[in-house]
């Protein structure tokens, strides 16, 4: 099967790309490289299937799609910070919506089927339920998670009138690196907890802040359902392949099902690092949940995927690609 992956030179997206290859499907990538990078394509040994460009420039998404005629795409392109999102939401509908709708338009017109959708779980915002099923009502508190709202109820009517077929993957918070530390997160552009705490425990900045330590929760620190990327990489294929059988748009949540406080994070960075690093507890941050995790049910049934890694596993992968990319993928050593 031939996938075009857009944002694939990203994060998530190459975790994906590399999943995709060893299960012996065809990739093209297109990224602008604004969030994502050339040298996460070149350790695949893919870089000359990166495309670069944006989802917005529906001439160029003529010219792939009349080229390389890929079966299916998987959407990771967009712009990720709720905090950016409520002072500049221009920026996130024009891109991750509107991006997406030129995608999908040219999907339509060449008559590729097939998407996978990267969503998130702050569609939910701040839950009145846990744990957060598919039942749950969307409620989101930032522009972003609105844009990503917006794309999903956008994809149920090109079902209806257009037949294009989709699974939205609602993440919750994404962690980790490949086990062999070929590829990981570039921390330069993080604002992910574990990332954060390695940080201070690999000596790139000198403490990390907890915010708020007064939750009625079971150390007084925020709760949140940390999935291994390599665990969620691997539920893309599974979704693509479930799609192609089911030919059922749908959407799903992806979490471990369990939550880690943010104490129980740093705990585990201390205990894996042999580092004391230095925790400032400061007060709460307005509009942050104070407990938030997956209940996966649907995906496991229908889907036959389960998260197999674990926060110990997701901490250590993170430590061992940090520690030899101190400075992200641009000046990693090769």
């Amino acid at each position: 099967m031939k996938v075009l992956v857009t944002g694939g030179a990203g994060y998530i997206g190459s975790h994906t790309v590399r999943e995709l290859l060893e299960g012996g499907h065809e990739v093209i990538i297109l990224d602008s490289l604004e969030q994502g990078y050339r040298e996460a394509t070149e350790a695949l040994g893919v870089s000359d299937r990166l495309i670069e460009g944006n989802t917005a420039d529906r001439p160029l998404l003529d010219r792939l799609f009349q080229e390389h005629k890929p079966d299916a795409v998987i959407h990771f392109a967009a712009y990720k910070n709720p905090g950016e999102s409520v002072g500049n939401p221009a920026k996130y509908f024009h891109n991750n919506f509107g991006g997406t709708l030129s995608l999908m338009d040219a999907m339509v017109q060449h008559q590729v089927k097939y998407l996978i959708f990267s969503s998130t779980c702050a569609i939910f915002g701040n839950p009145q339920q846990l744990p957060v099923s598919e039942e749950n009502l969307p409620n989101p508190e930032s522009p972003y998670g609105e844009s990503k709202l917006m794309v999903e109820k956008a994809l149920k009517w090109y079902d209806l009138a257009y037949g294009l077929k989709s699974v939205s993957l609602r993440y919750f918070n994404v962690a980790g690196a490949s086990l062999d530390s070929k590829i990981g997160e570039d921390w330069s552009i993080t604002l992910n907890l574990i990332p954060l705490v390695l940080k201070a425990a690999l000596g790139v900045s000198d403490s990390v802040k907890v915010f708020g330590t007064d939750y009625p929760t079971r150390d007084g620190s925020c709760i949140r359902d940390y999935i291994h990327v390599v665990d969620l990489a691997l539920a893309h294929i599974s979704a693509l392949q479930h799609l192609r059988q089911s030919n059922q748009t749908t959407a799903y949540n992806l979490g471990t099902g369990n939550g880690s406080t943010v104490k129980e994070v740093i705990d585990t960075v201390r205990r894996i690092s042999g580092s004391d690093f230095k925790v400032i507890e400061t007060d709460r941050r307005p509009g942050d949940p104070m407990a938030i995790w997956a209940d996966n049910t649907k995906a496991r049934h229908e889907l036959g995927w389960q998260a197999q890694y674990n926060l110990e596993d997701m901490v250590q992968s993170a430590y061992d690609w940090h520690k030899s990319h101190l400075h992200g993928w641009q000046r990693a050593e090769k």
